[in-house]
């Protein structure tokens, strides 16, 4: 390693964890060099998977390692707030899992703590730091679309009906908002900024929790955000941003490493994105997150955390709007 190699510590061994680490070991200026679990069992198991050295089998000890420079916070959704607290009050630099939080409180809890102890903190939201957003903002900014009147973007996976899967199960923040309904929220976001007004409708999966969500999204500007996501079905995934000029079309999926379409009034193709992605794509937040700690920031320019904020205060609203209620989470 070398004195610019970022040493990660991954806090969690579940399946995002994992998909991280394959990621990460595309980049030869990173390393995980500690990874924390509730068992020792499991540390031990991640550690021989991805040849990470020191394995902990407490998320305490993982945060006091003092060869770890930033934390990725992998764990359940209603943990997000615990473990990213925990890991900021010994010293490190968090990257916390989309969603950031449950609410927009426990949001401004860590915001709070992380600018009071002077220290990095990022949201997760991977898809943000992908090529090509970068290239579809770029064309945004260029200002070829004209003024934007409308966002479209859903997210719908199929998944087995089984109470015990997080996707389903109350206890484990499940849902399709939380999980997949981020996603399209974080997208109109970043092209629209903060909304006006919020419209939701939904209908509950078995278990409680929504099991598909529809949402408008106001605009001062009069521009709207149309968003879709399920958690009962396999849709298309895909997104569009109309402008009076031109229109963005981004291909299945739109949040994964994807491809996508500048079309005119005329439906001319004007410009766009073909190129190839090789791996998963989550290592680019990665690489964003340890270029900010290298520049001494302590927060993404890219994904700032009064945006974050701004979002979950969004993800709040519509939760509230859908009646969506989880059981209090046992610190």
């Amino acid at each position: 390693m070398t004195e610019k190699t970022f040493r990660w510590g991954i806090l969690s061994t579940g399946g995002i964890a994992q998909q991280f680490a394959r990621d990460l070991h595309r980049l030869p200026d990173h390393k995980i060099v500690a990874v924390g679990s509730r068992s020792q069992e499991k540390a031990d198991w991640f550690g021989d998977l991805f040849n990470v050295p020191n394995r902990y089998s407490s998320y305490q000890a993982l945060v006091n390692d003092p060869n770890v420079d930033g934390i990725y916070v992998a764990t359940h959704h209603p943990m997000h707030k615990r473990d990213t607290i925990l890991a900021l009050n010994a010293g490190k630099a968090v990257l916390c899992e989309k969603p950031f939080a449950m609410s927009a409180t426990e949001t401004e809890e860590m915001i709070s703590v992380a600018r009071s102890k002077n220290l990095l903190l990022m949201e997760a939201m991977w898809a943000r730091f992908l090529p090509h957003m970068f290239a579809v903002r770029e064309v945004i900014k260029s200002g070829v679309l004209g003024e934007i009147i409308s966002v479209r973007a859903d997210h719908g996976q199929w998944f087995n009906l089984d109470p015990e899967f997080r996707l389903f199960k109350p206890e484990l923040g499940g849902g399709a908002l939380f999980d997949l309904g981020i996603y399209p929220v974080s997208f109109a976001s970043m092209v629209l900024g903060t909304p006006s007004a919020i419209t939701a409708r939904s209908t509950k999966a078995f278990t409680g929790v929504d099991g598909q969500t529809s949402i408008i999204l106001e605009y001062p500007n009069g521009a709207h955000a149309l968003l879709n996501t399920t958690n009962l079905a396999a849709t298309p995934n895909r997104a569009l941003i109309v402008g009076t000029q031109a229109r963005i079309e981004i291909d299945r999926t739109f949040y994964a490493p994807s491809t996508f379409k500048v079309i005119n009034n005329k439906d001319e193709v004007i410009g766009g994105l073909a190129k190839k992605y090789q791996g998963h794509g989550l290592r680019e937040q990665a690489v964003e997150f340890a270029h900010c700690f290298h520049a001494g920031l302590k927060e993404s320019p890219i994904l700032p955390l009064d945006e974050t904020l701004s979002i979950m205060k969004t993800m709040t609203e519509i939760a509230r709007q859908i009646d969506l209620t989880y059981p209090k989470f046992a610190e």
